[in-house]
């Protein structure tokens, strides 16, 4: 049973997490005046970006304000013990992490122009399929049959929602090229956002850095450089990409100009950038109060929440065959994450020898060890 604690953070990081997305999209379907007094679209994705990582920068802003308040109550009181983790180490290693962050947030935003929220959404599951390749070729993990078989069906499963989005795109505000193109971009993100995964977890994980840092310090990195790339963006042509009135990569005084002018798309930027923070101080609280199978759990029910939101406010029109893809990406995701047993691909129990030993019934031995005959590991590691 869920403490009411417990309940709240889970709660939490199901409606942050999908009002990070609603009003992103919230956003992009807004119209306001521009320097030159044209009324057009808001469609600005590198300056979201640098929005969403000026949210997780927060994240560091806030664990700074804990580790001073934490070190000014230990002044009071020395026999409080407090876990700050490993503080010894080089910011610069969130810097290739927050590059493919940056890189992956950016495509991702320029797809969610193009398609629904809901496919958006439930595209981004593909990242367990690129993760767990890209792991098995440069960590040298071995994927199991039972992943395998989750993998295979969430490539089912996306394989469905795209062919739901291009079928039926005739009966939306979406040409069948758009959504192709919108959907195909959200993909390309996710291999990025795999690398990310992979190079957290072959060069971060192990140093013992608490996660709202790690959040900050990436999120630090991906609001400079990005900040600054919108410079060189301003002056860049691209008028069959930049949709604004200059025709560039991205017009940044156009878009904070319109922020300004729209009170509706100030909301709808001022939800996204709070959002997210918080969605990161509610999913780290959910893997630490409960477990990262349950985090997994609630984003599938975040999808969930996007999908129905975007069907009551009529972003995009139920259809079936988008609803049997979102079960089968969702059946491969449980699968793949060791939530749903299957007896002829699950390990058999591996039995241990009895240690001849003298036993320990210590309460620090039985808390530590597993029961003393059968031990059920997993064979390999969580890569999603």
């Amino acid at each position: 049973m869920w403490t009411p604690y417990q309940l709240f953070i889970a709660v939490g990081m199901v409606i942050t997490g999908s009002i990070n997305t609603l009003a992103t999209k919230w956003a992009d379907k807004q119209s306001a005046p521009g320097p030159n007094g044209v009324v057009h679209a808001f469609d600005h994705p590198f300056l979201q970006a640098v929005g969403m990582f000026i949210g997780e920068f927060s994240c560091l802003v806030v664990f700074q304000i804990w580790i001073r308040y934490q070190k000014w109550t230990i002044k009071k009181d020395p026999t409080k013990e407090v876990n700050f983790g490993n503080q010894n180490f080089s910011p610069f290693l969130f810097l290739g992490p927050a590059v493919c962050d940056m890189t992956a947030t950016s495509l991702m935003y320029i797809g969610l122009n193009y398609t629904y929220a809901s496919s958006f959404q439930m595209l981004r599951g593909a990242i367990i399929v690129f993760t767990a390749l890209l792991s098995v070729a440069f960590l040298r993990q071995f994927i199991t049959k039972k992943k395998w078989l989750g993998i295979f069906l969430v490539l089912v499963g996306l394989i469905l929602v795209g062919l739901s989005d291009i079928l039926f795109s005739s009966n939306s505000q979406y040409g069948p090229n758009e959504v192709i193109t919108g959907d195909l971009i959200i993909l390309i993100a996710q291999i990025i956002s795999a690398t990310q995964v992979v190079l957290e977890e072959k060069f971060v994980n192990g140093k013992d850095i608490l996660p709202l840092q790690a959040v900050g310090w990436e999120g630090f990195f991906g609001m400079t450089i990005l900040g600054t790339l919108l410079i060189p963006m301003y002056f860049i042509p691209a008028s069959s990409f930049g949709n604004n009135p200059r025709g560039v990569l991205e017009d940044a005084l156009d878009g904070l100009y319109q922020i300004g002018q729209n009170s509706t798309l100030a909301l709808a930027q001022i939800g996204s950038v709070c959002s997210i923070a918080f969605f990161n101080f509610f999913g780290i609280s959910v893997t630490k109060q409960l477990n990262a199978t349950t985090r997994m759990v609630l984003d599938s029910i975040r999808t969930i929440v996007i999908w129905a939101v975007s069907l009551a406010v009529k972003w995009s029109t139920f259809q079936y065959l988008q609803a049997i893809g979102f079960v089968v990406l969702i059946g491969g995701t449980v699968i793949y994450n060791n939530l749903a047993p299957i007896p002829c691909l699950d390990p058999p129990p591996q039995v241990q020898p009895i240690n001849e030993s003298k036993p320990d019934y210590s309460d620090e031995a039985a808390s530590e060890k597993t029961p003393l005959l059968y031990d059920t590991q997993s064979i390999t590691n969580q890569t999603a």
